[in-house]
């Protein structure tokens, strides 16, 4: 079993580190840890370090002995997924499985045939659900880097973002090619666009086009939104060796 992650808001010196607040709570009691289990510290930005635990106090407070700060570099080629905004919990469930494979942006897209809306204060607290997910998936899954969430863009904004990238896909049906055979860059960025239930529109696929985004397939049959953009992530870590 690898040791247990907790964030903190800066990690810079070894040494003896007290960690209180929620994440001491969640530490002392719900881990219930004891002195001598080992644990990982992280700001979820690539910063992190080992520690042991030394003591637990009260209901809040774990002293821990830590190591030395390290810092993972970014992974490349980079993955970002444009997320085409689901009905109901599906939005969580996605930011949750792509997390845990591996995902290193996410972007909300408000596409055209999305049946959820995100506006004024409701789109806020929508927002801070799927940041507040992936946070706790990148703990859960032992990441030290999270994958950043993104703004809701709307479309133009992610025809931009489409014609920056080194490699730009549509997971849409009407694809002549698989995405298991497409030529894939070695470092750079990839992103991915997943349309919502109602299918991604003509409109939005010509202007994609433009910004040079391709139609692609991943098989035989068609995913659910909140879990093209996992499977498709899978696909790709595999094949650009990062799984390897």
């Amino acid at each position: 079993m690898t040791a247990p992650v907790f964030v903190v808001d800066r990690l810079d010196a070894t040494g003896q580190f007290v960690l209180d607040g929620p994440e001491g709570r969640h530490a002392v009691s719900v881990k219930r840890l004891r002195p001598g289990e080992d644990v990982v510290l992280t700001d979820g930005h690539g910063r992190w370090a080992e520690g042991v635990v030394r003591a637990a106090e009260g209901k809040d407070r774990l002293v821990l002995d830590l190591g030395p700060v390290r810092d993972e570099p970014e992974a490349s080629p980079r993955i970002t997924v444009v997320q085409a905004l689901p009905k109901g919990d599906r939005g969580e469930v996605a930011v949750e499985t792509m997390t845990e494979v591996g995902v290193d942006a996410i972007v909300p897209w408000q596409a055209s045939r999305c049946i959820t809306q995100w506006r004024g204060e409701r789109g806020l607290k929508a927002l801070g659900k799927w940041r507040a997910t992936a946070r706790e998936a990148g703990k859960q899954s032992r990441r030290v880097r999270f994958p950043e969430v993104a703004d809701a863009a709307a479309t133009k904004q992610v025809a931009a973002l489409l014609a920056r990238a080194d490699f730009a896909a549509v997971l849409h049906e009407s694809g002549e090619e698989r995405l298991a055979t497409a030529a894939l860059p070695a470092h750079g960025e990839i992103v991915l666009v997943v349309g919502p239930e109602g299918g991604v529109s003509p409109e939005e696929l010509a202007l994609f086009a433009e910004a040079g985004a391709r139609p692609y397939v991943l098989g035989p049959t068609v995913l659910r939104t909140s879990t093209a953009g996992t499977a498709a992530a899978a696909l790709l870590l595999g094949r650009t060796g990062r799984w390897s």
